[in-house]
Formats: C-alpha cells, structure tokens, sequence
C-alpha cells in the first residue's frame, strides 16, 4: 500500500524561502526584453523608468502581499487570498487561469529559453532541427524535447521531497545572482567603447520604432499606450515573486518569514534589473539595444564586453537562470492545486501528498499541461496573454487587502501593508491602467486572456456540482 504523508513539512528558512522569490522571478526575460522596451520607447531615460515602474508596483505588490500571507500562512497563497476576500468563485477563476496559462505556460517559456541557449553551445538542440515533421505544418525540434526533458528531471526531482527542490533553488538562485552581479561590474570596467553619454541625450524624448526601424516621437496617449505595451516585458520578467506564498505550509514561522522573503526578494530583482539595463546603456548605442541580433540584447552586450566569446557566457549564464527559474515554479505551482483539490474544485489525487510530503500527482498534471504548451509553439505569443491575466488578478488580490480590513477587521495582522491605504491604491491605478492600455494597444493576446478566466465560470460550476453530487453520495 502506498504511504501518503498527513501534512507539509515547515523546512524552508527565509534564506531559502528568498531564494524562491529572486529564483523564480529571474529567468531569461532580462537577457531579452530590454530591446522590445527600447523599440516601444525609444529613450535612456523611458527605458530605465521602465524598469523603475515595474519595481516600484512589484515592491508594492510583494509587501502588500505580506499582510496576506500574515493572515493566511497555508498552501495556495493567492489562490486562498482571493477565496478568503471574496468568495470561492475568485479564488476558482484564479486557480483556474493559474493552471491553464498563468504558470504553465510560463514554465514552458522558460524551458524552451533554456534549450535555445544551450543551442549556443550544443548546435544540435536548435529550434531549426526538426526531429518530427509533417505536410501539415506540426513539428517537433530538438528545443522542443529539450525542453520537456528538463521540465520532467526537475517535476520528477521535486517529487522526491521538498529538501532536492531547496538544494536545487538555493544553490542555482546563488549562482545566477553572483553571475549577473559580476556581468554588470564588468560592463562598467572591461568595455572598450561606452555608449552612456550618447544614449543619455536622449534624455526623456520619447520615440517609438516603426515596422521600418524609422524613429518617431510620441506624446500624451500614445506615450501611455506605449508604456503599457513596453511593460508586457518588464512585467513578465518581474513576475512569479507570489510563487513563495503558495508554498507557505513548508516555511518556517510563515507569518513572519514570508512576508520579509517577498520584500527582500523584490527588492534584490528589482536593484538587478535597472543595474542590467544601465550596464546594456553603457555598452550599446540605443539602436544595438533595441535591434539586437537574434533579439538578443544580453549577447549584444556580452560580445561587446568579453568579445567573440561573449555569446557562450551568456548562454552558460540563462541556462544557470531558466534553470533555477523553472525549478522555483515547478515546485509552487503543485501546492496551489492541493489547495484547490482539498476544496473539491480541482482533480480529486492532487489533494494527497505522497510519502515525501508533496503533491505528486498535481506536480505531474502541471508538467503534462506545460509539455502541451511546449509544443504547441504558441508560447511566444502568450507573454501579453500571460501579462494581462497576471496583473488584473494582482490587482483584484491587493483590493482584497480593503476588503479583509473590512470584512475581519480584528484578524491576526503580524505585518500590515506597507503605505496602507496610499501604496495598494496607486498599485491598482496603475494595474488597471496597464491593462486597458494592453486591451487597446494588444487586442487579441489581452482578449485571450480574458476568454481564458471566463472559461472558467462553467468549470466553477461544474465543479461545485460534482463536489455536492458526491458530498450526498
């Protein structure tokens, strides 16, 4: 008979709980996206406020969050958020979206990020090399199997317990933050021609590149609309910090720890991240940055400071990242749908740990959805999809943060959120911006993603159907 555990086990420090925070927001976003942010628009001084816009909210978000995970120190971190706000509906088109494209197909972005570097340096895992083919247009690359082949050693290793995912987590995050520290000293001090006095001419004088490379300023709404679409990037890179929140039944002393983890986390990306791009304004003309070879600013950059090799360093240094990165979201992921099962909203084995205290059968579910999205090659075209869907539910979960203030006024608060009411309300100004902008400026991608949360409703209630059929059985 198979042994099952009863309960998580509390065995992850802030030290390591930390490290799920940096290591699940670093992958390869900002090895890339930096280019499509300069296309969008077009000065030193937008490009940096980019990065300082998406911190800033993330901040925000993060220690917002913080009196969430006070109140609610379990499994499911937002999924529970949302339940415990405002009902069991929002919590459900949550977990839903989470599963279906939110983690998913962020997970599956970044494996295949992680198998097109390493094409870089093992030329036969290339996205041209087609291992399947067929007259109707289906493939299947070597990027591809790649790919799946790294999501199933990490889903089968955190299978095995939650101590192999921390060793994994700590160890590679330590690595990657090491490495990208020592890429933006030595863009500083090793690069031959600086680029930083010509690029900060630009100053603040917004301009947006056209299908012909052509550069024309942009004003007023435009300039919003811009700032909305250059931050489908930023966004995205910055995202996955709340993945600590869904594992807070294996922390230690969880209403203080998970807290301090997204504020330390946060913080340290976010300090990486504007670094990063300053580095990329020291060593590239503005136009290198946003027309990169391949779109890829970080080589750009890297081959201007280390020379022809600059391109193995920075593939070795997004493997390291996409690595530790997945590795962080594979092992969140599971435990939102453990929680969703012991509600009977979700498979009903995904609510049962196994003997190693994890929940097996919903870490094999989410890698048998993210290997689907992995070969669907669609995955590129999520990140706006992703990006809506992600910010609109962070924006509903901080207003919960009123709700709850409300609803339970005399509840355990061990941290308050920080700037209440001033900091969550501009959050949501800003959340809600962003997303009209994106329905605007993006339409179809921002549609989808809406499609995808209603979808939900009829799985709600199939699902609460299912639950009272068998509560009365």
């Amino acid at each position: 008979m198979t042994e099952h555990a009863s309960s998580f086990k509390p065995s992850l420090s802030l030290v390591d709980a930390t490290m799920v925070v940096a290591g699940s927001m670093i992958g390869s976003g900002i090895f890339i996206v930096s280019s499509d942010i300069a296309r969008n628009v077009g000065s030193a001084g937008w490009l940096i406020a980019i990065w300082l816009i998406t911190g800033f909210m993330t901040i925000t978000a993060a220690v917002s969050y913080g009196e969430l995970s006070g109140m609610y120190p379990k499994a499911g971190g937002q999924y529970v958020y949302l339940k415990e706000a405002f009902n069991p509906l929002a919590g459900f088109l949550y977990g839903w979206s989470f599963f279906a494209v939110i983690q998913t197909a962020t997970i599956a972005a970044v494996a295949v990020a992680f198998a097109r570097y390493t094409a870089y340096i093992i030329p036969w895992f290339s996205e041209s090399h087609k291992l399947i083919g067929s007259a109707n247009g289906f493939s299947i690359s070597a990027a591809q199997v790649l790919a799946i082949a790294l999501l199933l050693f990490l889903t089968y290793t955190n299978t095995k317990g939650i101590k192999g995912g921390k060793i994994i987590q700590t160890t590679f995050t330590t690595v990657k933050l090491i490495s990208l520290f020592g890429l933006i000293i030595l863009g500083f001090l090793l690069v031959k021609n600086s680029f930083w006095e010509e690029n900060w001419q630009t100053g603040f004088n917004a301009m947006h590149s056209d299908a012909d490379g052509q550069w024309n300023p942009i004003s007023g709404t435009v300039l919003i609309g811009a700032i909305a679409a250059a931050m489908v990037g930023s966004i995205f890179s910055s995202d996955s910090w709340n993945n600590v929140t869904f594992i807070a039944g294996e922390i230690k002393n969880p209403k203080r720890n998970i807290g301090l983890s997204l504020f330390l986390g946060t913080l340290i990306v976010t300090i990486i991240y504007v670094f990063a791009n300053l580095m990329y304004m020291n060593v590239l003309s503005l136009n290198q940055i946003a027309y990169p070879e391949g779109e890829r600013v970080a080589v750009a950059a890297s081959n201007a400071i280390f020379g022809t090799e600059g391109a193995i360093v920075i593939a070795v240094m997004i493997m390291i990242s996409t690595f530790g990165c997945n590795n962080g979201l594979i092992l969140a992921g599971a435990r939102v749908y453990y929680t969703m099962a012991k509600d009977g909203l979700f498979f009903k084995r995904t609510g049962r740990l196994n003997k190693h205290a994890v929940p097996e059968f919903g870490l094999w579910v989410q890698f048998a959805m993210a290997s689907v999205l992995c070969l669907s090659g669609s995955y590129g075209d999520l990140l706006d999809m992703i990006a809506f869907v992600v910010v609109l539910f962070y924006a509903l979960t901080i207003l919960g943060i009123f709700v709850l203030r409300k609803k339970r006024p005399d509840a355990e608060r061990p941290y308050k959120a920080f700037g209440y009411p001033v900091l969550p309300i501009v959050y949501i100004i800003l959340a809600l911006t962003f997303c009209i902008f994106l329905i605007q400026m993006k339409p179809l991608y921002a549609g989808i993603g809406l499609g995808i949360v209603l979808a939900g409703l009829p799985l709600y209630y199939i699902a609460v159907a299912n639950k009272n059929k068998n509560g009365q059985s």
